[in-house]
């Protein structure tokens, strides 16, 4: 029999992905759990597994660097004698979601792996929706594993949502597309290489890029940000990286100054009057939670865009573990191999432009985190230390901060407290 395996509903508003590698060509014989594919979705590159053992009797038609839609059939499987009729085939995806499903969350404790949801209600018990037929539901109040699903490969659609909830379904109106028609019938799209001016080039906005886009455009639209300036006198601080960061070659990472940011900003944020900061506004509820955790997260710039990983737990971290674990989260973002897991859960963000150039900017919020602290360029600049003028190290520092959620003078008085943490390196230890 012929097995269909469609790209799954993987949640969190992700209705496509964009091909990386294909693993596997029409008429390859395949084994249980072989990668099939590699999909980049959500800044994370996923290997997707294969649900049976057997022989590629259809594959999807996208190449490498072109988009695939969740619902899309992947690839069929069946025995070598077979051949695939459209919409005769089994459909596998629900029970292959739920498999690996399982192994995620025995694996992590509800953690994302791959390119499945982090827990078992965000695929409904095996029910095969898209996204917005998801959200539907929920609004409706549909369970969905209570709708019979009459799209392709017994899909729920949102006729069926409809159908359930005894809503009438009114005809969209048509959509204006500005395509002409040939002789075939085919639609021809029509894309201009020039306006009134001159000659354009169009770039596709995908992948990192687009969830990039998305996300920026989420973030201004949800807060209210505030950014504040100030710079930290980190010549101490230099001082004992230099020192140390041979020690840490030694153990094959590199020492920057990031770990300790990382840890003056943990030390921080741990302070009762600071708490207010590692939060995040539940609009529904109308309530600030304030995370009893700390997950920092940090940006990073790949050739395809910009990633930020996250190190879990950092505050139970020394300098030293959490400057080898940075190094790993970044070289699996440029090359990338990072999961989905591995950028979620953060609850303060941490962007260094410096590195690259600059002082003071604005970094936009990681929402639906409450606050972001932006690194600039190091530079030495003269200035008044008891009484005399001597040069030292500065490090600009650029605070943004959901002004929804936290005030000026507390947005203030939380700088102050990083920057005299960077000012005493004797405060963060490098190893416990």
């Amino acid at each position: 029999m012929a097995y269909e395996f469609r790209f799954p509903d993987v949640g969190q508003g992700i209705t496509e992905g964009e091909i990386v590698k294909w693993r596997v060509r029409v008429g390859d014989a395949v084994k249980e759990d072989q990668v099939l594919v590699e999909i980049e979705t959500d800044k994370a590159v996923v290997e997707v597994p294969s649900p049976r053992t057997g022989i590629i009797l259809f594959r999807h038609k996208s190449s490498e660097g072109q988009k695939i839609n969740v619902g899309d059939v992947i690839v069929v499987i069946g025995q070598k004698v077979e051949k695939y009729v459209p919409g005769k085939a089994t459909d596998v995806t629900a029970a292959t979601a739920e498999k690996v499903l399982k192994k995620a969350e025995k694996k992590d404790a509800g953690a994302v792996v791959g390119f499945l949801p982090g827990s078992m209600s965000d695929i409904d018990k095996g029910v095969f929706a898209m996204p917005a037929v998801r959200r539907l539901a929920a609004e409706l109040k549909v369970s969905l594993s209570s709708v019979k699903g009459t799209g392709p490969g017994g899909r729920v659609t949102e006729e069926d949502v409809k159908s359930a909830a005894g809503v009438s379904s009114a005809p969209a109106a048509a959509a204006v597309k500005s395509e002409l028609q040939s002789s075939s019938g085919q639609q021809i799209k029509v894309t201009k290489k020039y306006d009134m001016w001159g000659y354009v080039q169009r770039l596709p906005l995908k992948g990192i890029r687009k969830v990039t886009a998305d996300r920026m455009s989420l973030s201004a639209s949800k807060t209210a940000a505030v950014t504040n300036f100030d710079e930290a006198d980190i010549t101490e601080l230099a001082a004992v990286r230099d020192r140390e960061k041979k020690s840490a070659e030694k153990k094959g990472f590199k020492l920057t100054f990031v770990p300790f940011i990382i840890k003056a900003v943990v030390n921080s944020l741990k302070k009762p009057e600071h708490s207010i900061v590692n939060s995040s506004l539940d609009e529904t509820a109308q309530e600030i939670v304030v995370k009893e955790y700390y997950n920092i997260g940090f940006a990073v710039a790949t050739d395809s865009g910009l990633v930020v990983p996250v190190v879990k737990g950092a505050n139970a971290k020394a300098i030293m573990a959490v400057a080898k674990e940075i190094q790993g989260l970044a070289e699996k973002a440029r090359s990338r191999k990072l999961d989905v897991a591995d950028m979620q859960g953060g609850t303060f963000t941490i962007s260094n432009l410096g590195s690259i150039g600059g002082t003071f900017f604005t970094p936009i919020i990681n929402y639906p985190e409450a606050a972001i602290l932006g690194i600039g360029k190091i530079v030495e600049k003269p200035v008044v230390k008891d009484g005399k003028i001597v040069v030292r190290k500065i490090m600009p520092l650029s605070f943004t901060y959901d002004h929804r959620i936290i005030d000026g003078a507390q947005a203030a008085a939380f700088l102050n407290t990083v920057i005299s943490y960077l000012e005493n390196p004797a405060l963060l230890p490098v190893e416990k």
